[in-house]
């Protein structure tokens, strides 16, 4: 039994959720995938799946094996890279993370550019707007926004953005057009109860500051549950740029009191702790930083500062 293949095909079960799911990755047949488990946990003499009506859970056993069978893959990897001397031949599987609303808009119209410089690689996408646990679902690199918490993961810097207000213009036509913050206490807000949300906003004008309760009848927890809200004529909300990024420059959604500064966002690359970044990571994010320019100064890969989650 070739001891790589079968640790691919295991990390390949994990990652995906069953054997079939794994069949079809690998492009051979299920038997096959089922049969290599079989040896590997004979081989090892112990188990590392429990099987049920729910799918495949890795034992505890498992979970220890499928860490350290994905770092000897990612550093096979890298050792093929480095043998071949291109920093562009990179090639396998690789795993991202991102919120739902910000990779629609910015990263799945433009993934075919980042696909044809790389050839030879496979990407598997999880959108998801909660930050999940990038170990147990094998995530190499994950985008997210806001500040970031206590945390062992690695995280680098990769922009900044901004917040601001926003509503349609057939809203602000029938509620009217807020020239200062209390002058949004007579709209209907639509509360996003993510982090970074909330119905308390504070704004900054020069030296003054400011802070409003909102009120409103929806709130929502999904970023794209704003964006329809908003869409909808439904009130203002609060929101990055980057989540009405068409609509700001097709004029469907208008930002107010641009006088008016609110607390920006960073956008982060966050990497598992205990692994070594690998090369396809960093090329993926490397390609993330094309897209938004160089908007912020370079930062070395960097432990995220000890704040609240977002």
């Amino acid at each position: 039994m070739d001891r790589l293949t079968a640790m691919e095909t295991f990390v390949c079960v994990v990652e995906s959720g069953s054997f079939s799911a794994a069949a079809r990755l690998l492009n051979v047949g299920q038997p096959a995938v089922s049969k290599s488990i079989a040896q590997l946990e004979e081989r090892l003499a112990v188990r590392l799946l429990l099987r049920s009506t729910r799918g495949l859970t890795p034992t505890e056993a498992g979970h220890a094996f499928y860490e350290r069978a994905k770092r000897a893959i990612e550093e096979a990897d890298e050792a093929e890279v480095a043998a071949r001397g291109s920093a562009g031949a990179i090639s396998g599987r690789l795993r991202i993370s991102a919120a739902v609303t910000f990779a629609r808009i910015h990263i799945l119209p433009q993934l075919q550019t980042f696909l044809d410089r790389h050839p030879e690689l496979n990407i598997d996408i999880v959108l998801d707007d909660e930050n999940i646990d990038l170990l147990e679902r094998g995530i190499d690199v994950a985008l997210r926004m806001g500040v970031l918490g206590d945390s062992n993961m690695t995280a680098r810097k990769v922009s900044h953005g901004r917040r601001c207000v926003v509503g349609t213009p057939a809203w602000f036509a029938k509620a009217g057009e807020p020239r200062a913050p209390a002058d949004l206490l007579s709209h209907q807000a639509i509360v996003y109860e993510q982090g970074g949300g909330g119905s308390v906003w504070s704004f900054r004008q020069g030296n003054s500051e400011t802070a409003i309760v909102v009120t409103g009848r929806v709130r929502v927890n999904a970023a794209e549950g704003v964006r329809a809200a908003v869409l909808a004529d439904m009130g203002v909300a609060i929101a990055s740029e980057w989540m009405f990024t068409p609509e700001l420059a097709s004029g469907a959604v208008k930002r107010v009191l641009p006088d008016w500064e609110l607390p920006g966002i960073d956008l982060w690359a966050v990497f598992p702790s205990g692994r070594m970044v690998s090369a396809k990571a960093r090329a993926f994010v490397a390609w993330i930083e094309e897209i938004f320019g160089p908007q912020i100064e370079a930062l070395p890969i960097e432990a995220p500062p000890s704040t609240n989650n977002v």
